[in-house]
């Protein structure tokens, strides 16, 4: 009794905590008032029990350990008296939870309050049981919660509604007991017990196709009870901003969706209702914007009619029009996701989209981007992508990648001509060259090298952009490797589309020289330049004296494959001079899938039959090593004859710079898939080169079957500490639905040791609506990988 006297009232200490001006104050506070609360734990005082918990809950509110009153709840959730009990139930539920051996010992303190008449008291039970209560409570407690479930006192039956689903989400298989007084609760007038009832009958028919089949029936009488919702006028307890009950509108959509997807009967049912809430829920506040969303996103789930999708889609192309950005960003979402299924209703809003795409919010104007990429087509594609294009030359640097990899996608799938796709390529290397995809060069050269009609024209373009700008280096790389492919064209000065423009062979030779000493310059970009140089000298009608003064320069560079060229070249000119209009020939592009490819294929083919049918040498381990020695040291009697030189041009040329022999190339490493989930699947493939054997290229390929775009993707990658490792940008971050564009990312790994490789990868990414992360291991690499 003393301790008691001695400490504070609740208020008190509240006061004196306040008052503290530093937190070792509060403190010392805090400290001798617990002192004061664990003696009087220790001294049994019955009567201020409960106060001196209250204090200890307030201490344990600001964060201070208050783990020595657990066993106190106990005690006063076991005490007949009310004021008692309330403590201990509030105790409860903040001191314990699944992880403290305690809880369990309150199960039959609940058990018997259920059982008990009073309804407060019933009521703090099903509270706690609800906010702690574990798996084996729940199976425990079941039946008490379903009794409850069906009693007179609506204050009672609201609480156990609510803890039946608490339980049915630790319990699934407790679905069997809460089936019955379902049905009875939907004719229920409280629109508490209607909300609690629509969440539990919710989570029964996620968790069990069973009660899925049994509340199918019951869509009529949701029908009904939404209906009157609908119609009913202002109510003061009920109508939140004009809009009748819009908590118990949105659960009983949700409901709806689920019951309607994939069942003809039930969609078919609820098909007139819907209409009805879409064209009569008022728009001018949130609630009714809520309810509306909630009616499309049903509309959409289930097996409704084509003009009900239609007006859901209107109903979406008008959230864009309110100036509520939040709205408009749930609009985008939503559109993004349809799309796919509803691509001509969505066509209908593209202005609107479009203009979205300058908003302020970054948010926005990301989601703005992915849907307007997601709606060009072959009708729309050039008007689009102008509009695009402008947004890329003002968009914020961290949508620039997404933008110009998004033009270039579309205009490879939809280019009505392939001027205009050379144009728009070349527009976007202009303005966001750094910001493309890896593959954007190799595609670019590809398309030109086919159109043969355009490579006059196409020279003369790259040549005027490069003459403007070096800085972006994939336009210079594609620019250098035109005007080294077709400069004779570039000097002939005859293109009738496009204004006439007169060249030297100097300007030329200066442009492409400025290009080789830029700091600017990659050095592939060195690499493309040095090469178009090389091939100026078979192109031009002057002196080529320039030309090998610049590769001779290179002779000494840094760069090892810089280096490696100027060499070649340089042999080129002083050994095989008489040779060298021939080997610099313009090179024949491979049409993709065409016949060179077949051929190509055909001729593996027949090479792996003959390396099959060759005679397989059974001679001991001791003289295949003979041989190898006898192999380095030179050519014995009874060595094999080389095979005759290859009469290709790479073979000769090889031969020509007495350079020595490439070793065959090695096996191709296999691919390997290393996730998959809900349509989207993570394959890996691998290439060593050959110049860098303790360098691995792995290059992350993104596929998606779902019907569902997989938005915001992000791959990031760790690897021990003894490797190196460097992520390149994706190609993007949205995986488009059914089977599209697979998105990829290359990661280069360094491995000096050649140490067996492990990598961890994390996924983050958005699909349908739920937002996703793992975190998974990859040990099964191939051993071709890093040994």
């Amino acid at each position: 009794m003393v301790a008691s006297s001695s400490s504070l009232k609740l208020q008190d200490l509240i006061q004196e905590i306040r008052e503290a001006k530093t937190q070792a104050q509060e403190r010392e506070v805090i400290q001798k008032e617990c002192a004061h609360i664990r003696a009087s734990f220790r001294d049994g005082d019955p009567l201020h029990r409960h106060r001196q918990l209250a204090k200890l809950l307030y201490v344990h509110l600001l964060g201070y350990p208050a783990h020595f009153g657990q066993m106190e709840c106990l005690k006063l959730i076991a005490s007949p008296r009310f004021t008692d009990k309330r403590v201990g139930y509030l105790g409860a539920m903040l001191l314990l939870d699944e992880r403290q051996d305690a809880h369990l010992l309150i199960t039959n303190s609940i058990k018997n309050d259920l059982s008990q008449g009073i309804q407060a008291v019933q009521g703090l039970a099903l509270c706690t049981l609800s906010a702690t209560g574990s798996a084996e409570m729940c199976r425990d407690l079941a039946t008490e919660v379903e009794k409850l479930l069906l009693q007179p006192s609506a204050y009672v039956r609201k609480k156990a509604v609510l803890t039946a689903v608490h339980m049915i989400r630790k319990v699934p298989e407790l679905s069997d007991i809460f089936l019955p007084p379902c049905a009875q609760l939907l004719h229920d007038d409280h629109h508490g017990i209607l909300l609690g009832t629509t969440t539990l009958i919710t989570e029964l028919c996620e968790r069990s196709p069973a009660a899925l089949k049994h509340f199918r029936k019951m869509v009529p009488q949701l029908v009904h009870i939404l209906r009157t919702l609908v119609t009913t006028g202002y109510s003061k307890e009920h109508s939140i901003s004009g809009v009748s009950d819009p908590f118990l509108q949105v659960q009983i959509l949700r409901l709806l969706r689920i019951l309607g997807r994939n069942h003809e009967e039930s969609s078919e049912t609820m098909n007139d209702l819907l209409a009805q809430v879409a064209t009569n829920t008022d728009t001018s506040r949130n609630a009714g914007n809520a309810v509306l969303f909630e009616t499309v996103l049903t509309i959409m789930d289930i097996r409704s009619a084509a003009g009900l999708r239609v007006l859901a889609v209107n109903i979406l192309g008008r959230f864009l029009l309110n100036t509520d950005r939040n709205i408009r960003y749930v609009a985008l979402t939503s559109l993004l996701r349809l799309v796919q299924s509803d691509h001509s209703a969505v066509q209908r809003h593209r202005p609107t989209v479009v203009e979205c795409l300058w908003e302020p919010d970054g948010s926005l104007s990301r989601r703005a981007l992915e849907l307007s990429l997601a709606l060009v087509n072959s009708s729309n594609v050039q008007a689009m992508t102008q509009e695009l294009q402008g947004f890329l030359e003002s968009c914020p640097p961290d949508l620039q990648a997404n933008c110009a990899s998004g033009i270039l996608l579309a205009a490879e799938r939809f280019a009505p001509t392939k001027r205009w796709h050379i144009d728009t390529t070349l527009r976007v290397l202009t303005t966001a060259g750094t910001h493309v995809r890896d593959d954007a060069v190799a595609n670019l050269t590809q398309l030109i090298g086919g159109a043969q009609e355009l490579h006059a024209y196409s020279v003369r373009r790259l040549y005027s952009a490069l003459a403007e700008d070096i800085s972006q280096q994939p336009l210079v790389q594609v620019a250098t490797w035109c005007i080294g492919e077709y400069g004779d064209l570039l000097l002939e000065g005859s293109c009738e589309e496009t204004e006439p423009l007169q060249v030297e062979e100097e300007e030329v030779l200066a442009l492409l020289e400025r290009v080789l000493q830029s700091h600017m310059s990659l050095p592939a970009t060195r690499g493309y330049a040095l090469t178009a140089l090389v091939k100026l000298s078979t192109r031009l009608r002057g002196d080529n004296n320039r030309i090998r003064q610049v590769v001779s320069i290179y002779r000494s560079c840094l760069d090892v494959e810089l280096q490696q060229r100027a060499v070649e070249y340089n042999t080129l000119f002083r050994k095989y001079d008489h040779m060298r209009a021939a080997i610099l020939e313009k090179i024949p592009l491979v049409e993709r899938g065409g016949s060179q490819v077949d051929e190509e294929a055909k001729e593996s083919k027949e090479t792996a039959q003959l390396s099959e049918a060759a005679p397989v040498p059974t001679e001991p381990q001791a003289s295949k090593l003979l041989d190898l020695l006898d192999l380095l040291d030179g050519p014995s009697g009874d060595a094999q004859h080389p095979p005759p030189l290859d009469p290709t041009p790479g073979g000769a040329l090889i031969h020509l710079l007495n350079l020595p022999c490439a070793p065959p190339p090695p096996a191709p490493i296999p691919n390997l898939k290393v996730f998959e989930r809900e349509g989207l699947q993570l394959d890996l493939s691998f290439v060593r080169p050959p110049g860098t054997p303790t360098l691995l290229l792995i290059t992350v390929t993104a596929t998606n079957t779902s019907g569902g775009d997989v938005t915001h993707f992000i791959c990031q990658a760790a690897v021990p500490k003894s490797f190196q490792l460097q992520l390149q940008a994706p190609s993007g971050d949205t995986v488009p639905a059914q089977g599209g564009l697979p998105m990829t990312q290359l990661l280069r790994i360094l491995n000096p040791k050649k140490a067996p490789l492990r990598l961890k990868l994390r996924l983050t990414y958005n699909h349908f609506g739920q937002s996703v992360q793992e975190i998974f291991e990859v040990n099964n690499l191939p051993v071709e990988a890093w040994q």
